[in-house]
């Protein structure tokens, strides 16, 4: 399987660059997989598509305002970190920029000082392990002087933090969002459970693997990067309930899959766990656990559209991208959705 097959051509002016006004107002595109039909209609309409006794497992990580500006103490260089993964209360890993000039020992001030961070050693890779020093809470001041880490692809300034937040973000963690959660808004998930349909939540941190292009032509080969997942017991309990009594589970987003594919067992049974996971999913893998998945349009050749290949097949997905781009459907982080319904009773 060559990672070229995955190859479609975009135009960029269909790379979305700010969020709708309305979450609930962007478009979806309904794939049948086994008519091969396709349906353009409003995210909002997902509804006429869900069912009493189904569950929606959402993704309630909360993204960090994790990428901060500042200056190497003494000289005054412009400096820029972006946080990966916290160590301990105050010790991270980083990416920093430039990074030949962070070196241990080397201090650099954010924010007129009220945040200040050590570069204690560089790690495999040329990342850094930083420690910081502050008075207060580091949450709060993260709050006040970070900005939310944008995929490369997004060049315009959010204005509005929360917009690259779903409404349900909870739990502190990711460098990027969980995007197919930003189309929903509390009144959409309120009637929706209104029906009758369960709503679950699974914690999974979204890592800035999530954009790293898959550089080998063979798919096989492709290193998966890692990322922090928590499934709790009673939600656990809520999703195996849903599958007992015949119910779909439907998953938001590509992170819910990953996670809940990672914790199913080969009886179909989802165990509440937490660890990490480097789970790569493509086109010959048997779902476990999913079997609808609620997603945006992914970048060409990526593991995302690898894994929506996985569920439907790679000629309809490839079909109905194709079709994504000729009605001009808005792509990627702030972009349209998609309703891949490979279960559909």
């Amino acid at each position: 399987m060559k990672t070229s097959d995955f190859y479609f051509d975009l135009p960029e002016e269909l790379i979305a660059q700010e969020p709708l006004a309305d979450r609930a107002s962007s478009r979806l595109m309904v794939v049948h997989k086994d008519s091969g039909k396709r349906e353009h209609r409003h995210f909002r309409d997902i509804k006429e598509y869900l069912r009493a006794g189904d569950c929606l497992v959402i993704n309630n990580t909360k993204v960090l305002p994790a990428r901060l500006y500042g200056e190497r103490v003494g000289t005054g260089a412009a400096m820029e970190i972006l946080l990966l993964v916290r160590k301990d209360m105050d010790t991270w890993e980083v990416l920093v920029r430039p990074g030949k000039k962070a070196r241990p020992g080397d201090r650099i001030s954010f924010g007129g000082g009220k945040l200040i961070a050590e570069v204690l050693e560089v790690i495999e890779g040329g990342n850094r392990i930083i420690k910081f020093e502050y008075e207060g809470v580091f949450e709060n001041i993260l709050e006040e002087l970070g900005e939310m880490p944008l995929p490369p692809y997004i060049t315009h300034k959010l204005e509005d933090k929360n917009r690259y937040q779903t409404v349900y973000a909870e739990h502190e963690g990711s460098a990027a969002a969980p995007t197919a959660g930003l189309h929903f808004t509390p009144e959409l998930l309120k009637e929706i459970e209104d029906m009758g349909v369960r709503i679950a939540h699974v914690t999974l941190h979204v890592g800035l693997g999530t954009f790293r292009p898959v550089k080998v032509e063979d798919v096989l080969e492709h290193e998966m990067h890692s990322e922090y997942y928590v499934v709790e017991p009673e939600q656990a309990a809520i999703m195996n309930e849903t599958k007992k009594n015949g119910g779909r589970i439907i998953a938001v987003g590509t992170t819910s899959t990953r996670t809940l594919e990672s914790v199913t067992d080969e009886n179909g049974v989802i165990q509440p766990k937490s660890g990490w996971t480097k789970i790569f999913i493509y086109p010959g893998y048997t779902f476990k656990a999913v079997d609808c998945l609620v997603t945006n349009f992914h970048l060409p050749e990526s593991t995302l559209i690898m894994l929506v290949s996985a569920l439907m097949g790679k000629e309809l997905v490839m079909e109905s991208y194709a079709e994504a781009v000729k009605e001009r459907y808005r792509f990627f982080s702030f972009g349209d959705a998609c309703l891949f319904l490979a279960k559909e009773k």
